[in-house]
């Protein structure tokens, strides 16, 4: 009896074999890869943003825009590669070409916001120049003489071509405190209505006044820049140019000073607007 419990129990060991358990494939490799490479391209977006500027951003944004005009403002063309300005005009083109059918151009030729056209532009140019060279005499002798060629700049703006008129400390365009011009500005007024009746533009006389020296009860900067604004416009008109040109007439005080020092003589100053058309 004894061997018989010295003998050691038998064991039986069963295992579990589960077909099929070979290669699963590389589905997930291919969803993680899709994951990186969406990862990268939201961080490169987030480079581009915080490293263009708004202007850069609105060329991309136009550059992956639909060729198809489908908003009011057309960037497209009458054909393919003939494309024109997507901001002429504030009405959406017939054909996306770029102009309104209220004011449509020759050759569907499209303008800008203000409606101005080129050969408008070229024409304030031509008669910035005018005015430039008549002042200089570079055409053979100047229209004016010379120690009142200092009173006068020309520039271009979006507005249209300004011609600043303003005093000096030793020569003024009126009289001290008044709206009586100057023999000096006579002339100036002779010289813009001969070379103003080169175009057709319509005009705006705007005035400009320095600032009181004292605070008064009954500030005239306000009465004062107008009326020399209207005394220039009656000059121009007695001069030849068309009344009907005239378009407005403002007076702006002291609020739109030339130099930093409010008080000084050059913020007295008329500009002549000749506006786009």
């Amino acid at each position: 009896m004894s061997a018989q419990n010295n003998v050691a129990p038998v064991i039986i060991k069963r295992k579990k074999v589960v077909a099929g358990g070979g290669h699963h494939g590389g589905a997930w490799k291919v969803a993680y890869a899709d994951f990186v490479t969406a990862m990268m391209a939201f961080f490169l977006l987030m480079w581009l943003l915080n490293a263009t500027t708004e202007k850069q951003r609105k060329g991309l944004a136009d550059y992956f825009s639909p060729t198809v005009p489908i908003h009011r403002v057309s960037g497209g063309g009458m054909d393919s590669l003939n494309g024109n300005s997507f901001a002429s005009e504030d009405a959406l083109p017939f054909g996306g070409a770029g102009e309104s059918q209220n004011r449509a151009t020759e050759s569907y030729q499209a303008r800008d916001a203000t409606g101005a056209t080129a050969a408008n532009d070229q024409a304030l140019e031509d008669l910035q120049r005018k005015i430039e060279d008549a002042l200089q005499g570079r055409t053979g002798e100047s229209m004016i003489a010379p120690e009142l060629q200092r009173h006068i700049i020309t520039r271009v703006t979006d507005e249209g071509l300004v011609v600043e008129l303003f005093d000096l400390q030793d020569a003024v365009l009126f009289e001290e405190g008044q709206d009586k011009p100057t023999a000096l500005l006579i002339a100036l007024a002779d010289l813009l209505a001969e070379l103003g009746a080169l175009v057709e533009n319509p005009l705006a006389v705007e005035g400009h006044i320095r600032a009181a020296p004292v605070i008064v009860k009954d500030n005239p900067v306000w009465d004062r820049s107008t009326d020399r604004a209207l005394a220039m416009r009656g000059l121009l008109v007695s001069e030849g140019l068309d009344e009907a040109r005239m378009r407005r007439v403002t007076g702006h005080a002291d609020r739109e000073p030339a130099v930093r020092n409010p008080m000084a003589v050059r913020n007295n100053r008329l500009e002549i607007i000749f506006l786009r058309t």
